[in-house]
């Protein structure tokens, strides 16, 4: 591909910039994955993208060329797999995305974990599932094994898309984020049999998920997530959307105000989170009313 030509498309600030098509979109991602674009040409690319942002067909392309190169997990029999990304950890509150995972695995519907981890001013979420003692796998053979026989497995994006896990790992060298970042929340290494949750962390993208989740097929719920994480903010509910193939229907309504009476003040380290998370599993602390509903409807999209 010529990349000078395409970072003149781009490149021009967020107003004289222009979108690529889907297929110039999916032909540069599978490039960037694939370790082809120079190093100069790729920073440029990346940089001029966060500034203009994702057009949808360059999304759509995007994941065209994720899901030609993204490891498959076989799926247990049963109910849909729940796939819940973890990319940001805990900055002020616990991450409650893992009692989210226990509350579906414990009735039988399994849960894969995925993500990535490299800030150092957040709790480390992948520390936080270690102290909860969930399995880590070191392939997707051995997720797959572990959802038939646990219920519920965790891996890193490394293992599933080495390409994208390269593209996240860019942010220690460019200090922001970049496209890759937003793609990994939306992979699926199962398709067909998934339910993905995908959550964003603000509410102007959420029309422009939406109509990505319609196109991109499949089941998903889309929600408002809390500190970068897939799960429902404790102290008030968000809208939660889902979507069976091009089937769009609320699934929960935003809840208007409400105050944060039923999560305790807990640190966010890996055994302070790991422990209150136990402490709501065993009934000794409420579990979050927006949580139990989240819950209830992944439980509801994931039937088989």
């Amino acid at each position: 591909m010529d990349y000078t030509k395409l970072i003149k498309e781009i490149g021009r600030g967020a107003k004289g910039s222009r979108a690529l098509s889907r297929e110039d979109a999916q032909a540069l991602f599978a490039d960037m994955l694939d370790g082809r674009v120079p190093p100069l040409q790729l920073g440029a690319i990346v940089m001029a993208m966060r500034i203009k942002s994702e057009a949808l067909d360059e999304l759509l392309g995007f994941k065209a060329a994720i899901d030609d190169r993204i490891a498959h997990i076989d799926a247990p029999a049963g109910p849909r797999t729940v796939v819940l990304p973890t990319y940001n950890g805990a900055r002020r509150r616990p991450n409650l995305m893992p009692l989210l995972a226990l509350m579906l695995a414990r009735e039988g519907v399994p849960v894969l974990i995925h993500g990535h981890f490299d800030f150092e001013t957040r709790a480390d979420p992948f520390a936080l599932l270690a102290a909860l003692d969930l399995p880590l796998a070191d392939s997707p053979e051995q997720a797959g094994s572990l959802l038939e026989s646990r219920r519920i497995a965790c891996i890193r994006l490394e293992k599933l898309s080495p390409g994208l896990h390269a593209l996240l790992s860019l942010r220690t060298e460019l200090g922001v984020r970049n496209a890759g970042h937003s793609m990994a929340k939306m992979i699926d290494p199962m398709p067909g049999r998934s339910v993905r949750v995908v959550s964003v962390t603000h509410p102007e993208y959420l029309e422009k998920m939406a109509h990505f989740l319609r196109l991109d097929g499949g089941r998903s719920m889309l929600l408002r997530g809390t500190e970068g994480e897939v799960y429902a903010n404790p102290a008030r509910r968000p809208q939660m959307t889902g979507f069976v193939d091009d089937d769009e229907k609320v699934l929960c309504e935003a809840e208007e105000g409400g105050a944060l009476l039923t999560q305790p003040e807990a640190g966010i380290d890996a055994a302070s989170n790991a422990q209150i998370i136990c402490d709501m599993l065993a009934g000794l602390i409420p579990i979050p009313d927006p949580l139990r509903a989240q819950y209830e409807a992944c439980q509801a999209l994931s039937a088989a």
